[in-house]
């Protein structure tokens, strides 16, 4: 568990270096083709009973990052109890590093002398070896919430049958409309770049290969789970629940406030592009699970809420 040659990596993928950082959370630093600026760092929460059953093997949930992801560190491991959450699970969770503003997708075109390729690595270099070595079964779910919710069902589209389970936490699925293209490009803008770089221009095949909900008859089959708030503050956007959690008031003040108003906006599209996007699936004879709730803004404590209310589609899909 400590070589940091993983054998079977598909040409010019290597293992730069393995640390780890709990006897369950270890970080390997991947050396891709695709992306070769630097190697890319992928953290794994491993499984309960990793470390106990030498000849088990485990179902995964990969965790997408969002629009401000970091290049140290998984959003989901800085602002929510994930590894808590998944400590008394057979699971192993693997968790990218980086990818701020990317849609985790492979660009057309390079922004600032980086040329993603989010989806060639995360689907076609890594998987099979790094699976084999962290003793993998086949099952796969993949999640993500804001930017990559739209990535998480744009990447099982793309690979029919590679993830058992998607989950879309507070995403909009379609991309290729106008409104919702404007919304992308507002994402790609934040971290310096713009929507053609990444899918081409507007209403190109590119761009309309990105796009969810136009694709949604790729989802047959996926066990979904998808989930919006309305918008309207729900208790953990108001400035009293802030204080409670140890926030000075000015900082819960500005924080309560900036939620309610950008933090609602942005919800209240998400909850509009969603409702749209159950009515596809629905028309499709698609099922889904869905999870509207009647407040919550475009922040953090709803997706740890996902994460749990999530939590049976995963593991009816790891079970069947």
């Amino acid at each position: 568990e400590n070589d940091p040659q993983i054998p079977g990596l598909p040409a010019g993928v290597s293992v730069d270096r393995i640390e780890w950082i709990t006897s369950r959370r270890v970080a390997v630093f991947i050396n891709s083709p695709s992306m070769p600026q630097e190697p890319i760092q992928v953290q794994i929460l491993l499984a309960r009973d990793w470390h106990s059953n030498p000849s088990a093997k485990f179902p995964e949930v990969w965790a997408l990052d969002g629009l401000r992801a970091r290049d140290d560190e998984n959003g989901w491991t800085i602002e929510t109890n994930i590894e808590q959450f998944y400590a008394d699970k057979n699971v192993n969770v693997i968790l990218p590093v980086g990818g701020e503003s990317s849609f985790y997708s492979d660009w057309q075109r390079e922004n600032n002398g980086k040329h993603y390729m989010w989806e060639t690595f995360l689907t076609k270099e890594l998987p099979g070896p790094l699976e084999d070595h962290i003793k993998g079964n086949g099952k796969r779910g993949i999640a993500g919430m804001s930017m990559s919710a739209t990535s998480s069902l744009l990447l099982a589209e793309h690979n029919q049958g590679f993830y058992d389970a998607v989950g879309s936490y507070a995403g909009c699925a379609a991309t290729a409309y106008p409104v919702e293209h404007k919304a992308v490009e507002l994402t790609v803008n934040r971290g310096g770049a713009t929507a053609e770089q990444m899918w081409g221009p507007f209403g190109s095949p590119t761009n309309r290969y990105n796009d969810a909900m136009m694709n949604h008859e790729k989802l047959r089959g996926t066990e979904l789970y998808i989930s919006s708030g309305s918008g309207l503050a729900g208790k953990e956007d108001t400035f009293s629940y802030r204080v409670a959690k140890g926030n000075n008031p000015a900082v819960a003040a500005l924080g309560s406030a900036q939620l309610q108003v950008e933090g609602g906006a942005i919800e209240a599209g998400v909850n509009y592009c969603t409702h749209n996007f159950k009515a596809k699936l629905d028309q499709a004879g698609i099922p889904a699970t869905y999870n509207f709730r009647n407040t919550g803004t475009h922040s953090w404590p709803h997706w740890i809420a996902d994460l749990k209310d999530s939590w049976p589609v995963f593991e009816r899909a790891f079970n069947k």
